[in-house]
């Protein structure tokens, strides 16, 4: 009995149900939800909420440091009379005010 060159049915089933699996994987490594795309979309969003983490982390130690201030422990009463005068819009009597509207360029 003499065998035939060529390829059986079933190797050729096998190898094109492998390429697919291959190709499968392959494309889920590149582009799927744990895929390097993704990770790499991730590591560049969480780049981007960092720095609005230190930004906002700046924000409070300032308002901390403002509310420290302006409390009973620590008064600063420059602090106090900025903010009355912005908050009441009063001023003391030895100041002059200049409105920017009545003054030409």
């Amino acid at each position: 009995m003499q065998r035939s060159s060529r390829p059986s049915a079933t190797f050729l089933l096998y190898l094109c149900l492998a390429t697919l699996l291959s190709a499968y994987f392959a494309y889920a490594a590149v582009r799927g939800d744990l895929g390097v795309i993704e990770r790499l979309v991730i590591s560049a969003q969480l780049k981007d909420l960092e720095t609005e983490k230190a930004g906002l982390e700046a924000q409070i130690a300032q308002l901390s440091n403002k509310t420290r201030r302006m409390s009973d422990d620590y008064l600063d009463l420059d602090l106090l009379d900025e903010q009355a005068r912005s908050v009441l819009g009063m001023m003391r009597a030895d100041e002059l005010v200049i409105d920017e509207n009545s003054v030409s360029r």
